[in-house]
């Protein structure tokens, strides 16, 4: 894997310390073998450091077809927040569990408990 393409991975993003944003000299390649690139990326401003193992060959041919924007993440739109009636229906139903509320557990899994 070519420091190029880790370094266009990384570019969108930032530090989850300080949120500045990652540059080419915040990444550092560790070790390559056949389908595994480990890297190391440190923030350049706080100095935070990341350990991260790409998994599988990425060529920079097959790469430098997508623009940046194709290689960031896509946050999806998620659940709505627990608000405070969630966390009130939740108390409100293991308080009124019965005192042997371990018999709806399968016995395999009681086994774990």
């Amino acid at each position: 894997m070519n420091k190029k393409i880790i370094e266009m991975l990384f570019s969108d993003m930032c530090c989850s310390e300080c949120k500045s944003d990652f540059t080419g000299d915040s990444v550092f390649v560790l070790r390559r073998e056949k389908n595994l690139c480990v890297i190391q990326v440190i923030c350049q401003h706080c100095g935070k450091s990341f350990g991260i193992a790409l998994l599988g060959g990425c060529d920079e041919k097959e790469i430098a077809k997508y623009a940046p924007d194709d290689l960031s993440l896509q946050i999806n739109e998620g659940p709505e927040a627990i608000c405070y009636d969630d966390v009130l229906d939740a108390h409100n139903f293991f308080s009124n569990l019965e005192d042997d509320w371990q018999k709806y557990i399968p016995d395999n899994l009681k086994k774990s408990i």
